[in-house]
């Protein structure tokens, strides 16, 4: 949990052949949500009980809310620190007459951030939804509920494998639930909101203990991981198996006739399972597919995050809920001089997942040798939509 997004990664460790190895079960979604919430959050509760009757405009609002970023830092990270000064300074002549002194002290902010972002709740709490406004401004898009413990159960409740006693999780396979923590961010180096979080989590599942593991340096937790990547690519360290973080899957046109009114169906065919590594290939060549080539034609792809057990070939005809749709590409093959615009190829298809986080989706005629490219970014929340 940084300034400004929150991420959860489960981790399996394993053995093969008697050696530590580390493998990436699951992900979760990029949360916009971080310290500079709390911050926000901060300001309006030193806002309110500062002076009655004192009106600031936005300049002045920024500034109490970087004041409350320093303050709060200070007393997170030194728990000698009872207090810290807020200092705001006034607008116009009575720059120092108007300036506004008030002080955040270490108990206001435990108690303001715990209730708001790190709740204790039940396993079945999960973020919650509100309507939305029909007319907005363009932006981010921004986590709508700020409490970061329900983002979390609703993260494990998807990926964990929960008993009886703890009933907000689906039943069916699913991984172990986690026995140490290893957090990572600025916000995570204060101890309370860590204790918050391990509190919320053994609440969960109180018949197994959870232990929270050393950081060395959550300041440079980030620079670090990537000079040990960089050596374990030369073969002198133990890589996190990542693969792909969700199952992909290509939209397939149905077979159908026609019916007015009715769209043709659109079937998902799982071209990268859940888990498929960097480098690796697949290829579904025991069935025949139509490629249209010489006029632009749509592309779909799919992903889900649940469907883990799925494999490349499997078809998937009705995935609404499970499955949704990523990217959108639109695009013109190319064909010969001998073929119509809009003439339909037999193929098989063949995927690549590669080292710089493109999913390469290969059709292959099956009457000659040439061969069409699709390629997305699968590493980026928003999947690129050039070919």
């Amino acid at each position: 949990m940084g300034g400004g997004t929150t991420d959860f990664s489960l981790i399996e460790v394993t053995e093969e052949e008697g050696n530590l190895a580390l493998r990436r079960a699951a992900v979760g979604d990029h949360i916009l949500l971080g310290g500079d919430n709390m911050d926000l959050t901060l300001a309006y509760a030193v806002r309110r009980r500062a002076q009655a009757g004192t009106q600031l405009d936005n300049w002045q609002f920024r500034g109490l809310s970087h004041s409350c970023r320093q303050a709060k830092e200070k007393l997170l990270s030194n728990p000698d620190l009872e207090s810290e000064p807020i200092v705001v300074l006034g607008r116009g002549s009575s720059l120092i007459g108007s300036t506004i002194r008030t002080e955040l002290t270490r108990s206001e902010i435990e108690a303001v951030l715990s209730a708001g972002f790190f709740p204790l709740g039940e396993a079945h709490d999960y973020p919650q939804q509100r309507a939305a406004v029909g007319m907005r401004e363009m932006g981010l898009p921004y986590a709508a509920d700020p409490a970061i413990t329900r983002h979390l159960a609703q993260f494990l409740g998807k990926q964990v494998n929960m008993d009886d006693a703890n009933p907000g999780f689906d039943d069916g396979p699913r991984i172990r639930f986690p026995s140490a923590v290893l957090f990572n961010g600025g916000v995570m180096k204060a101890q309370s909101l860590r204790q918050r979080t391990m509190q919320a989590m053994q609440k969960w599942h109180p018949q197994s203990p959870v232990r929270d593991l050393v950081a060395v340096d959550l300041d440079q937790a980030v620079a670090l991981g990537a000079a040990y990547y960089g050596l374990v690519r030369k073969g002198l360290g133990i890589r996190i198996r990542a693969g792909t973080s969700r199952s992909y899957y290509i939209g397939i046109e149905s077979a159908m006739p026609a019916v007015p009114g009715i769209p043709t169906p659109i079937n998902a065919l799982c071209v990268a399972p859940f888990g498929m590594e960097e480098g690796t290939e697949a290829q579904v060549s025991d069935r025949e597919f139509g490629l249209v080539v010489g006029e632009p034609a749509v592309f779909h792809l799919l992903a889900a995050t649940t469907r883990q057990g799925d494999v490349v070939g499997q078809k998937v005809e009705d995935w609404g809920g499970e499955i949704e749709e990523v990217a959108v590409m639109e695009t013109q093959l190319p064909a010969t001089d001998d073929e119509e615009s809009g003439a339909i190829v037999p193929i098989w298809l063949q995927s690549k997942v590669t080292e710089v986080g493109t999913l390469e989706l290969w059709g292959v005629s099956v009457q000659d040798d040439r061969q069409w490219r699709l390629e997305f970014n699968i590493r980026e929340d928003d999947p690129g939509k050039e070919p």
